[in-house]
C-alpha cells in the first residue's frame, strides 16, 4: 500500500480534523506523508496517512497498550508507530477514534498521575486523612472506569451512573502499590448486584468471561443476576481475575 506523500490539502484538512474531533489537538508535523499527533491528556501520539482523499486511510500508533486493547487487525506497510492500522474509508476510522482516545486518558498510568496530583498537598498522618485520601483515590479511579468500560456494565448493558459500581478485582487493601489500586485493569464497572455479589466472592469469572456462581449464592440471588454477554477479557484482567478466582471466591460446600 502507497500513501500521498506529502499530503494535499484534502487529506491534510481531514487528518485534521479526525485528530481534533477526537482530543489529539497538538499537532506534531508530518513526515513520509505521515501527519503526527498529541494530547494534553491521552498518553502516546498518533499520524494518520491517506492513498488520497478517497482512500484507504491509515493509523499508526506508539501506545502497545492503546494496540493491545483494541484488539484491531494491523497492517504491516512501513510506517511510523508501533503498530499500523489500515481503514477503507474515513467513517470506518472515525469509528475506532472514540476508543483511541478513551485508552489514551487510561492506560496505563493516567489514573496514577491523576491521584498524585491530587493528594499531593494533602495531610497524610491521621487515619482520617489516610481515608480521605484513600476516597479520593477511588473516586478517580470509579471515573476512569466510566471510561474504560464505556459507562456501560458489559454483563447486564446498565447505563445508569446510579446503579453502576467501580469493583476492584484485587481489593485497594490488598494491592501492592498505588499503581496496582489506580490500574484500570485491575477493575470492573458492574452493575451494583454483580458488584455485591462479586465483592463478597459469590461470584468469579473464568478466563472466558463466564460467571462462576459460589454454592453459597442462594437460588434466588442466582436468578437475580442476570447477564446476556460474557466479560470481554484481555491478558491483563485475566491474571487478576485468576487472583480474585483464588484468594477470595468462595468455592465452599
Amino acid at each position: 500500500m502507497t500513501i500521498e506523500a506529502p499530503q494535499s490539502f484534502v487529506v491534510s484538512q481531514e487528518c485534521q480534523k479526525v485528530a481534533w474531533q477526537n482530543g489529539y489537538r497538538r499537532a506534531l508535523g508530518e513526515v513520509g506523508g505521515w501527519a503526527r499527533y498529541g494530547s494534553t491528556t491521552a498518553k502516546g501520539t498518533i499520524w494518520f496517512a491517506a492513498g488520497g482523499h478517497e482512500g484507504p486511510w491509515f493509523l499508526a500508533l506508539d501506545h502497545l497498550g492503546i494496540a493491545e486493547d483494541l484488539a484491531l487487525p494491523q497492517t504491516d506497510m512501513p510506517g511510523p508507530g508501533l503498530v499500523r492500522y489500515a481503514f477503507s474509508n474515513l467513517t470506518t476510522l472515525y469509528a475506532v477514534m472514540p476508543r483511541v482516545y478513551q485508552l489514551g486518558v487510561t492506560l496505563p498510568d493516567g489514573p496514577l498521575e491523576e491521584f498524585r496530583a491530587a493528594v499531593e498537598n494533602l495531610p497524610k498522618s491521621t487515619e482520617a486523612e489516610r481515608l480521605v485520601i484513600q476516597r479520593v483515590g477511588q473516586d478517580i479511579f470509579r471515573d476512569r472506569l466510566m471510561t474504560y468500560w464505556q459507562g456501560r456494565c458489559p454483563l447486564t448493558g446498565i447505563t445508569d451512573p446510579a446503579l453502576l459500581r467501580a469493583s476492584h478485582i484485587i481489593a485497594w487493601k490488598d494491592c501492592a502499590s498505588d499503581a496496582e489500586r489506580l490500574d484500570v485493569h485491575n477493575g470492573l464497572l458492574l452493575s451494583a448486584l454483580w458488584d455485591a455479589a462479586f465483592d463478597r466472592g459469590l461470584v468469579t469469572f473464568d478466563d472466558d468471561g463466564q460467571p462462576q456462581f459460589s454454592v453459597k449464592l442462594s437460588d434466588a440471588a442466582r436468578l437475580e443476576l442476570r447477564w446476556y454477554a460474557p466479560l470481554p477479557l484481555n491478558d491483563k484482567l485475566r491474571s487478576r481475575l485468576k487472583w480474585h478466582r483464588t484468594s477470595l471466591f468462595d468455592r465452599d460446600h
